[in-house]
């Protein structure tokens, strides 16, 4: 599976010339706006830089050798601090069809961070499908509950408007309380083919995190409402999930046949590189995916990913 830079560029754009097919039930409802504060202060860690991705067939273990090869939890998370998790927890499908979050990626993130000593880990997503009914297919709130984190439903009186003073086009948007609180900030979605963006990794994830009408963001200039919503909210830490990646009719899909396996799990501290390492198991140029390259053009990250580094390895 690797496109041609043509037949990526026509996928997104018939997407988007095809009336905005994208289904948006869920992602139209307004949240309120409460009040206005400043976006979150990214805290020093001891993480290694590069990226450090593990291969094989078990996504638990895969997180576990990939975190501890960056330089463990240990080097992110400290004795006390509040942990905010998110996950692509945005569809009503199960795991295998790869629509959301491997769950499995998420028990091991939640368990190694308890293992820090950190006082809280929270998990969330504003899901486009039901919130219950996402939650519990998706087997996320699950792992997550029983490795010992919270799972709070999103609740309108917690976003928070915030001002973006990076931003281009957003210079002010509500966002989620728990990411503002958060100590660390752990983003971690699943690759797969978005039928407007063309592919979404970690920096589209961040959709997740915002209140208001996200739908108005697909009618016009999505990449650079992307790129700017992450120099507000910008994640310590990424975890690429592509252990399984939809190729098809994302982002929610539904059928197994679009589904491959690629048995790999990478994290990063540079989310730019994050989404650039992503696109290439996608079989794509990370400079052909807008997003990723607005957010390079404006700073919050490296693209090339050879001045980057890379550690693969089997487990």
């Amino acid at each position: 599976m690797n496109y041609t830079r043509r037949e990526f560029l026509g996928m997104a754009g018939a997407a988007a010339g095809a009336g905005l097919a994208l289904p948006l039930t869920g992602c139209k409802s307004g949240f309120a706006r409460v009040k206005e504060a400043t976006g979150r202060r990214l805290r020093g860690s001891k993480m290694k830089p590069g990226i450090f991705a593990a291969r094989g067939g078990d996504p638990y273990r895969l997180t576990i050798e990939a975190v501890r090869a960056a330089g463990g939890m240990e080097s992110l998370v400290r004795k006390g601090d509040k942990v905010v998790i998110k996950p692509n927890m945005a569809w009503d499908r199960k795991p295998e069809q790869a629509a959301n979050t491997n769950p499995e990626v998420m028990r091991a993130l939640v368990e190694m961070c308890r293992k820090a000593g950190a006082g809280e880990v929270a998990v969330f997503d504003r899901p486009c499908n039901e919130a219950r009914q996402t939650y519990a297919r998706s087997g996320i709130a699950d792992a997550a509950k029983k490795a010992g984190a919270r799972v709070p439903f999103v609740d309108e009186r917690r976003f928070v408007e915030i001002k973006i003073p990076k931003g281009l086009i957003l210079k002010k948007w509500a966002v989620f309380t728990e990411i503002l609180d958060a100590d660390v900030f752990i983003n971690v979605p699943i690759v797969k083919h978005h039928s407007l963006a063309g592919i979404t990794v970690g920096l589209k994830n961040l959709m997740g995190c915002v209140g208001g009408d996200r739908g108005q963001w697909h009618k016009g200039q999505l990449h650079q409402r992307i790129a700017d919503i992450n120099t507000a909210i910008p994640a310590n830490l990424t975890v690429v999930d592509a252990f399984r990646i939809l190729t098809a009719h994302g982002p929610q899909g539904g059928s197994l046949s679009d589904v491959i396996e690629v048995n790999t799990i990478a994290v990063c501290t540079d989310p730019v590189a994050a989404d650039a390492y992503g696109a290439t198991l996608f079989g794509v140029e990370a400079r052909d995916v807008d997003h990723i390259r607005i957010a390079y053009e404006m700073g919050q990250g490296e693209i090339d990913l050879n001045a980057v580094g890379i550690h693969e390895f089997d487990v």
